[in-house]
């Protein structure tokens, strides 16, 4: 995961960049009926059982909106949540509670239905050595939110972009004119820049997971696409020169038959691009 500086930098143009979005040259419709000094209170109600996240960015979004806002918490990131539980009570200037309903609501609902997708994965995974990765299949613009909602269900992050570690993929390969030649290239790449970032290299087959092991310095093999048992023989060849990764088209179902076959990772996208909303409501009390 990227510097927590770094990470934190993100959130804030997320925030900057969707509030401009939403509100524009004003909430024409609280204007034009709330005064201005009207105050006011309003609940976060659950309306689906699952797992809560988006806490701390909705205390980030109602400081950034109006710094005199106070929120009381009830329920915090991570927790599992049911039905007509409240996670927290809005409490301050309506007009400025109704500035950021939206972008609260949409972040919750959309950080919750990940993490409620994650912890599944996670709680499949216990008593196995596996961690479950997310990718970089995000939506574009809020990749923060969707990998921070990943972590606060105790599953890991992959690399966050294309800058913060090195993952030779097919293509990459292919253009490259081959693995050998994509990796020694790398290599030198990342002295002559000087750079300290991971390799992962994906293997489409048990000859190229051979052909991987003849360079030092990979950090993990991506065992693409492979059937179970060619995933056992994989991790096998693989042994503890570099740790293992499998990815492609793995669900619920088929995840723990691939932790035990020996990978360390098993990244799935299903994580951040295949979510619905978790149900969830800001109502005024």
């Amino acid at each position: 995961m990227i510097p927590l500086d770094q990470f934190m930098t993100e959130i804030e143009i997320i925030i900057k960049n969707a509030i401009r979005e939403d509100i524009g040259e004003g909430d024409h419709s609280s204007l034009s009926c709330i005064p201005k000094e009207a105050k006011g209170s309003a609940k976060l109600l659950i309306k689906e059982d699952g797992i809560l996240a988006g806490i701390q960015f909705a205390k980030k979004v109602f400081q950034y909106v109006d710094e005199s806002l106070e929120v009381e918490v009830f329920l915090n990131d991570g927790d599992a949540v049911k039905i007509n539980d409240v996670a927290f009570v809005v409490s301050g200037c309506s007009q400025s509670i109704l500035k950021a309903e939206r972008l609260v609501l949409n972040a919750m609902q959309r950080m919750s239905a990940i993490a409620t997708k994650t912890k599944a994965f996670v709680d499949c995974l216990e008593g196995t050595n596996t961690k479950i990765l997310d990718t970089r299949k995000t939506t574009p613009g809020i990749r923060a939110l969707e990998k921070w909602a990943v972590k606060i269900a105790g599953g890991e992050n992959h690399r966050f972009g294309l800058y913060d570690m090195i993952m030779l993929k097919d293509n990459h390969i292919d253009y490259a004119g081959g693995i050998d030649q994509a990796i020694s290239q790398t290599k030198a790449y990342l002295a002559q820049h000087n750079l300290d970032l991971k390799i992962i290299v994906e293997a489409r087959d048990l000859n190229e997971i051979k052909e991987i092991l003849q360079h030092d310095g990979v950090y993990r093999i991506l065992i693409d696409n492979f059937s179970f048992e060619d995933t056992k023989k994989a991790v096998e060849l693989i042994g503890d020169k570099c740790l293992t990764e499998s990815s492609g088209g793995i669900t619920l179902e088929t995840a723990r038959a691939y932790a035990d076959c020996g990978v360390d990772y098993i990244s799935s996208g299903a994580l951040t691009h295949s979510v619905y909303n978790m149900d969830m409501s800001l109502k005024a009390i």
